[in-house]
């Protein structure tokens, strides 16, 4: 059996393959809180005690670089080296590969049910893939077509410097870097769930944009991650909150940019797609103008960039996929 892996800083979820009927259908699949355990390789050996199949390969998706084999995990305090995991558990083969590769790798093979194109656009065939995720952190990917299929790549370029397309959000990055602290500002840290809506938020708030109900405050103190309740309500359509709203929106907007930057740099014109676990649940706020003339307000390319699909994938499970695909192809090598 084939152990895959999709190791994120909220959670890590782990679950098997079987390789002997050609199948990446992740069978056995659990959960665990990443941030309540030391390693990778306790909740590995908590997984293995759970099931009866003898696992002799694995692929995990790591979210964080992977140079030579190890990975440091971008918001955990992991260290993950593929070597030391084969070496304590016996197995064949390890393999690490950085999460949104993996997420990558999943594009070519995820149905049509598994995405929402909120652009049809006109795509070039066997044009470059760009996959932009925001979720807990924000990662990035892209995908080429060689020798009649798409191949992924890695990239770290939501770590680049973020970039202000407007005097609000030059007053942002302002906050950021004197009020909060920050010696570098990323798109993660105005664009991920974990940093940026927190951070988004907490701008408005200081900058008197809107009010900040006493209702809203308590929820938002009492809680440990905001992130939900401030999304869930600038979601509200009877009872939403001006703030959580405004809020919601500068986040659209630099998702926007950003996924139009990664297009131009990467000449995505096979198509944009968004995943990670914030874009399914704010599907109507990726449909709006606010959106779509972030990825396009790019000067002389606003047209190339108004004729690129854009997707949203809704298969929560496409990171997990990702690798099962990647392990197996190298597994067949």
């Amino acid at each position: 059996m084939f152990l895959i892996g999709d190791i994120g800083g909220t959670k890590t979820v782990l679950a098997v393959i079987n390789r002997k009927n050609n199948s990446i259908v992740p069978m056995y699949e659990k959960s665990y809180a990443s941030s309540q355990y030391d390693s990778l390789e306790v909740i590995i050996t908590e997984y293995q005690a759970s099931i009866s199949e003898k696992v002799d390969a694995s692929c995990f998706a790591v979210a964080g670089p992977v140079v030579e084999g190890k990975a440091k995990i971008t918001n955990l305090p992991w260290v993950i080296d593929g070597d030391e995991i084969r070496a304590a558990f016996g197995w064949k083969r390890v393999d690490l590969i950085n999460d949104l590769e993996a997420v990558a790798n999943a594009v070519p093979i995820l149905q049509s049910s598994d995405i929402h194109q909120i652009n049809i656009g006109k795509p070039v065939l066997s044009g470059n893939l760009s996959v932009i995720a925001p979720g807990t952190g924000l990662g990035e990917a892209y995908l080429t077509f060689e020798n009649n299929k798409y191949f992924a790549h890695a990239s770290e370029g939501s770590h680049a410097s973020f970039a202000p397309i407007n005097s609000l959000q030059m007053e942002l990055l302002g906050y950021l870097l004197k009020n909060k602290g920050y010696e570098h500002v990323s798109f993660e840290r105005v664009c991920s769930g974990g940093l940026g809506i927190p951070n988004l938020y907490e701008f408005l708030k200081e900058k008197g944009i809107a009010e900040e109900p006493d209702w809203l405050k308590e929820a938002i103190s009492s809680s440990d991650d905001p992130t939900p309740i401030i999304i869930n309500n600038a979601l509200d359509p009877t009872q939403g909150c001006e703030i959580c709203q405004k809020t919601l929106n500068l986040f659209v907007e630099i998702l926007g940019a950003e996924a139009g930057n990664q297009a131009l740099k990467v000449m995505s014109t096979g198509g944009i797609f968004l995943g990670g676990g914030i874009p399914p649940r704010i599907l109507s706020s990726l449909k709006t103008p606010t959106f779509f003339e972030a990825i396009r307000n790019k000067g002389r390319f606003r047209t190339l960039l108004t004729h690129i699909p854009v997707h949203v994938i809704m298969n929560s499970k496409a990171g997990l996929l990702g690798a099962a695909a990647y392990g197996y192809d190298q597994v067949l090598l």
